[in-house]
């Protein structure tokens, strides 16, 4: 266990905020308690790797800088989030298909 409810919540905030810069939508988010779920819309100028590397940039740097206490999970490697992601395009499911998975999710407490 990585995150707890506190870390998650934090961390939809810092991912709220930095998707601005991207005039991308952050459609749905939750998390778990080593992984998030984020389902974004965004334009196709928006090149899917400097999203995700901004958005696991940014909130690693915030979470470690507020949550102390994350520090014995990346201590080694002086970084909070893997180098690995998946991104995938939802054309022809339904949207709030995509959203209930997310929201299902088995949430930290």
């Amino acid at each position: 266990m990585v995150f707890t409810d506190a870390h998650v919540k934090r961390m939809e905030e810092i991912m709220r905020s930095v998707r601005t810069n991207f005039e991308c939508e952050l459609v749905e988010f939750n998390g778990e308690n080593n992984h998030v779920h984020l389902l974004v819309n965004f334009p196709p100028k928006v090149a899917v790797s400097k999203l995700v590397n901004s958005l696991k940039g940014v909130s690693s740097r915030r979470l470690r800088q507020e949550f102390p206490d994350l520090a014995r999970h990346y201590w080694r490697a002086n970084k909070l989030w893997s180098a690995s992601s998946f991104a995938g395009t939802v054309g022809g499911a339904p949207l709030s298909v995509v959203k209930q998975y997310i929201e299902q999710q088995n949430r930290p407490v």
